[in-house]
């Protein structure tokens, strides 16, 4: 198993007037290869679980474990859970600084003393993997880039690194509905070309409706709910207790099923509501 997480706390200035407790008694599996779904509202601790995944942050409590290493340990190479987990933060784009998308790709590989040979290889192979060609983009500025393929730079350069496990922070954040499904192809991709197990931060439903194997659910700092999304999404009400909604075509097959529409009550995906809708029609539409 890549991760383990047993009863972590996180207190942001404990012992001050100004304590504030982020996460409260987490405890979490996650498996090789799965891809997750982490939701919540606004507060409910997600990032600041992400960012304890790689070292980031140090627990007030708390183990966790990545491929058997207990990072929380003293005297642990954050280097190496990082080289491990690699943490794609929100508009990672303005993070970029180097003149050439392949120099800001090289710039992790290269701090950890690796070959000219290898970090070229490792530049190439990122840039292919984010859908770039590499003799379009390679000597250009990022900064002459379309905003998604800046965004596809900045990935590139975490997966340079040839983590083990990706965590992404609201990938789609702040892209127009063009952009948001080029990125969301693009991790669907990653994840299924190389068995990455991948962690995808959101609060769109419908973002992470077709992409997440599992899905894990938190607010005001504990995990409140895990399952598929087939079975995250039935607990509509819980959801909505916590601020969160449900995907659009779910809602879309309640309402209908409000109105006495013989439809099952698991839907949740466009493709499958739009399916159960035709096979109804049909259905109907028979003479007796």
């Amino acid at each position: 198993m890549p991760i383990k997480v047993e009863h972590l706390t996180h207190t942001y200035m404990p012992g001050s007037p100004f304590a504030s407790v982020a996460l409260n008694d987490v405890s979490l599996t996650i498996e090789d290869g799965e891809l997750i779904g982490l939701l919540g509202h606004t507060g409910s601790g997600k990032t600041t679980l992400v960012q304890h995944l790689n070292g980031l942050l140090k627990p007030t409590q708390g183990q966790i474990w990545v491929d058997d290493l207990e990072i929380t340990q003293k005297g642990v190479s954050l280097i190496e859970v990082r080289r491990k987990v690699g943490l794609v933060f929100q508009y990672p784009e303005y993070q970029l600084f180097e003149e050439t998308v392949a120099k800001d790709i090289a710039f992790g590989p290269k701090n950890i003393g690796l070959s000219t040979e290898e970090i070229n290889q490792r530049v190439r192979e990122a840039i292919q993997q984010v859908g770039l060609h590499y003799d379009d983009v390679a000597e250009r500025s990022p900064f002459e880039l379309s905003g998604g393929q800046m965004r596809r730079v900045a990935i590139a350069g975490v997966l340079a690194m040839r983590p083990k496990v990706l965590i992404l922070d609201e990938p789609t954040a702040g892209l127009d509905p063009a952009g948001r499904r080029s990125i969301l192809g693009m991790i669907r991709q990653l994840h299924e070309a190389g068995g990455m197990t991948v962690i995808m931060v959101s609060h769109n439903m419908d973002d992470i409706s077709t992409l997440a194997t599992r899905l894990v659910v938190m607010s005001k700092g504990r995990l409140v709910l895990t399952g598929t999304p087939r079975e995250v999404f039935m607990q509509q009400e819980l959801l909505q207790s916590i601020g969160l909604g449900i995907p659009q075509a779910a809602e879309l097959a309640h309402a209908l099923i409000a109105e006495g529409f013989d439809l099952p009550a698991d839907l949740y995906t466009q493709e499958e509501v739009m399916q159960a809708i035709l096979a109804l029609a049909k259905k109907e539409a028979k003479p007796c």
